[in-house]
């Protein structure tokens, strides 16, 4: 007897998703709610996991392929099957993982015996050409052995000058006559969610009117109350006290006095909300997410940070959900944690406004007449013309960064 497996409901206007991995192969065992396969949607990876205990049949659908929402993917079938990684007679795995021979076309087969070449993500194979490790060398510590990306970036960083050439599957290289490095192209389908982001981000150029703000903060005080209070916060939070709280209490202290930032356009209409819901810039296996903190202007600094820390946490770990990617009224993004110095960041549609933070260092300022070293940052807000007015958003920034040299400003709404 085979059960179904179908592609379950990915989220509010989300119809179709793209297979990106298969996490079990034909033939091996499969524990009920174990994960089969994993789709990429428009915004997060979806894990697929079996309806019931079995055997993993039939797989409908290939790596690559576009599924719709409740479409067959996959059958399970009734048995036992065989374990997809055998942990006994490590001399027999030992004797079956030998090389093959040069001439034939069969892939190696890692030490776990997980074919590492065929089960590899885009991902990973791309990471795999750009370093020039052989995968079948690499152990995987991801399921069932597979390779993940750290995986390749840890054996390429230990080896760099004694990387091992790609596989053979890999397209020829292309000598020249005098001896000097092969080159060589690869080209890798677009992620779904590398798709969508192009599409919106290209919208939002060809939509808005955009414009970029600019000004500078002083972030002595920020610092100073960091350092002072840094140890008690996060004994009592069980969180860090981190820069990101401070900023969206700004966001929402300025947004107060300039509503049409945390508003949008629909139509010939303009949707203002009594609440701000913060997109949160933040990096992912798979690229740049950004998962929302709700109703952020009634949050504490702790609430703040123990919801960015969580967001971060499973965006690396690729277990963000629709509901975390859905909707936001502002978007915070802080370029300056990889050492940006300024930037002009894009509108993240259909929000209006976008705040861009970078790094800090030590600039000569002129205060009270005299020239003094102080911690600064560059920030900077990109917004929809149509609907922000040049003086809003000048005023706006001007509020944030106030706020942020003075930070008693959050605590008495001034």
């Amino acid at each position: 007897m085979s059960t179904e497996v179908k592609v379950p409901t990915l989220g509010e206007s989300v119809t179709e998703a793209t297979i990106g991995e298969w996490l079990k192969q034909p033939g091996e065992a499969v524990a009920v709610d174990e994960p089969i396969a994993s789709l990429e949607t428009d915004k997060v990876a979806v894990e697929v996991p079996s309806p019931v205990a079995g055997v993993m049949g039939q797989q409908v659908a290939a790596v690559g392929d576009t599924v719709n929402v409740g479409a067959v993917i996959a059958t399970i079938e009734a048995g036992a099957g065989k374990a997809a990684a055998p942990a006994a007679a490590p001399a027999a795995k030992a004797e079956a993982a030998a090389p093959a021979p040069a001439a034939t076309a069969a892939p190696a087969q890692a030490e776990e015996g997980v074919d590492t070449v065929t089960t590899m993500s885009p991902a990973v194979r791309r990471l795999v050409l750009e370093h020039g490790v052989d995968p079948t060398k690499i152990k995987g510590s991801g399921k069932d052995g597979r390779l993940t990306k750290e995986d390749v970036l840890a054996a390429a960083n230990a080896a760099p000058e004694a990387a091992a050439p790609a596989p053979a599957a890999a397209p020829a290289a292309t000598p020249a006559a005098s001896g000097a490095p092969g080159r060589r192209e690869e080209r890798v389908k677009m992620t779904r969610m590398r798709q969508t982001i192009a599409k919106r981000l290209k919208s939002a150029q060809d939509t808005a009117a955009m414009l970029t703000t600019f000004n500078d903060v002083d972030m002595s005080a920020v610092i100073a109350t960091r350092d002072k209070y840094r140890e008690s916060f996060e004994k009592k939070h069980g969180v860090r006290l981190g820069f990101m709280s401070f900023f969206t209490k700004a966001v929402a202290l300025a947004a107060h006095d300039i509503p049409a930032v945390n508003a949008r356009i629909d139509g010939d209409e303009i949707v203002y909300h009594d609440y701000l819901d913060v997109s949160v810039a933040v990096s992912a296996p798979n690229g740049l997410v950004v998962p929302v903190v709700r109703n952020a202007d009634s949050l504490s600094f702790a609430d703040i940070e123990k919801a960015i820390a969580d967001l971060g946490k499973r965006a690396k770990e690729g277990t963000l959900t629709m509901d975390d990617m859905t909707g936001g009224t502002f978007t915070i993004s802080n370029g300056g944690v990889f050492g940006g110095l300024m930037s002009t960041p894009i509108i993240n549609p259909p929000q209006s406004a976008v705040l861009g933070l970078h790094r800090i260092e030590d600039r000569p300022v002129v205060r009270n007449g005299e020239i003094v070293i102080r911690p600064m940052m560059y920030i900077a807000m990109s917004y929809d013309h149509r609907l922000i007015d040049g003086r809003e958003a000048v005023t706006f920034l001007k509020t944030i960064k106030e706020a942020i040299e003075d930070p008693t400003r959050l605590l008495i709404d001034l």
